[in-house]
């Protein structure tokens, strides 16, 4: 018996010493993006036409998958979010104060935006004439906005992929389950079993994002070139440089004031949601993953699956904030459209009213139209800025994950429910599986 006692510590040590050393997922990310680069240059100056083409097929798969997840991903996320509050004391104050705060953090972010578009000029010396514009294929309007949000069927909006149309009828669900009280418990454990199981299988497309990164960067480099994007440098440098104001400089204000906590503990913690928002340009996505960061960072977790998954539909301070304000100065200047104070005050309104048309997709195509319509500026602008689309679009998603795990922080630390021992010692480790247990989670802070 002593001998096989004094065996049994040797063989976890001998396991452990010819175990292959995992690579971390940052570290995957990087080597995607610098891969990408490399293959999209040897795509287009030595005109490798099978590369580029694989690049982007490569590129638009991984797209593909996470878009094949957001319909019913977003409808089970919001119904069982708003289900959960149940759970929570004072909940009704908790989504106004939520949205409050969804609301200021837009309205700071819209402002940055047109401070540094109005200082830059972006759209002076580019070269780009009205010509260069075209028409986009998906447009928005505040009629299409308010007359859209109501579907005429159940189906439709699933498989043009509608995600306003599907918040509305996920949250018409969860207030009608609300209301049914008990009767409606089957439905709802149904709804919770089916999304964990779309996380799941999301947390294994999102394990691509490596592989995707190499196609999505090496197709934007091996189709567009340097040479176009020197033309947007001005603008893509705004843009960078106003969601990087945001992202570390607005955010860790309003932690250190509003809060009183610590910026560099919700960044530490937050940091796997944001890498992963930076590569696969979804919050719809980086969901799952934002969530548990969230509530890695001390939010209660029936708060944060409320919070987080609304959101991932509304709360877009690079999208539907900063962008559309540097993107309409910009299209103005191109177009040679003098723009006045009220004109800047309609872009503040639309950025903080109608940020839920962008949806948490990739692109924000249709947040910049309702924006454009709205001042009255020629559509075809948009065709000048698709080029450059994938480069900006990275940060700017970083941003909006970033925003939607901050905005559940705040309100939880004001409201007193903040678990600060958890904040405090929240981990940079990647989220190996968003689907695992709370206990499991701690048991990776504790080995961490």
């Amino acid at each position: 018996m002593s001998a096989s006692v004094s065996e049994a510590p040797e063989a976890p040590e001998a396991k452990s010493s010819s175990r292959i050393p995992k690579v971390p997922f940052w570290v995957q990310i990087i080597a995607g993006l610098v891969l990408g680069a490399l293959l999209g240059w040897i795509a287009r100056s030595q005109d490798v036409s099978w590369l580029k083409e694989t690049l982007g097929q490569v590129g638009d798969i991984f797209v593909q998958l996470l878009k094949l997840a957001v319909a019913p991903l977003v409808f089970f996320a919001i119904l069982v979010s708003i289900t959960n509050l149940r759970k929570v004391n004072n909940a009704a104050r908790l989504a106004t104060r939520t949205l409050l705060w969804f609301m200021i953090t837009s309205l700071i972010a819209v402002a940055i935006g047109l401070a540094i578009g109005l200082i830059t000029n972006p759209g002076s010396g580019t070269g780009l004439t009205p010509q260069d514009g075209k028409l986009p294929k998906r447009e928005g309007s505040w009629i299409d906005f308010l007359t859209g949000i109501v579907p005429t069927d159940v189906i439709t909006p699933f498989t043009e992929l509608n995600v306003l149309q599907i918040v509305f009828m996920a949250a018409v669900a969860g207030i009608a389950a609300l209301k049914l009280g008990d009767r409606a418990k089957p439905i709802l454990a149904l709804s919770e079993s089916v999304l964990e199981l779309l996380q799941k299988a999301l947390w294994w497309v999102i394990r691509l994002a490596p592989i995707g990164t190499v196609g999505l960067i090496g197709f934007a480099i091996a189709d567009y070139g340097w040479d176009l994007i020197g033309k947007y440098a001005t603008f893509t440098a705004d843009v960078y440089v106003g969601c990087a104001i945001v992202l570390f400089g607005v955010y860790p204000l309003l932690l250190a004031t509003v809060a009183k906590i610590s910026p560099l503990h919700f960044f530490k913690g937050a940091w796997p949601a944001i890498q992963l928002a930076f590569v696969s340009r979804s919050s719809v996505g980086t969901m799952p993953v934002t969530q548990k960061v969230t509530e890695r960072l001390g939010v209660p977790k029936e708060y944060a699956s409320f919070a987080v998954p609304f959101g991932a539909t509304t709360k877009m301070d690079g999208c539907a904030a900063i962008y559309p304000a540097l993107a309409a100065i910009f299209i103005a200047q191109i177009f040679d459209v003098q723009l006045g104070i009220q004109d800047y005050l309609l872009i503040a309104f639309v950025s903080v009213v109608g940020s839920a048309a962008t949806a948490g997709l990739t692109g924000a195509t249709v947040m910049l139209t309702l924006t454009l319509s709205t001042l009255g500026l020629p559509l075809e602008g948009v065709g000048l800025l698709m080029a450059i689309d994938p480069i900006i679009d990275m940060m700017r998603t970083a941003t909006n994950v970033a925003g939607q795990a901050l905005v559940p922080v705040i309100v939880a630390a004001r409201e007193k429910i903040l678990d600060h021992t958890a904040y405090e010692n929240a981990s940079a480790s990647p989220i190996d599986d968003p689907t695992a247990t709370r206990t499991e989670d701690e048991k990776v802070l504790v080995a961490a």
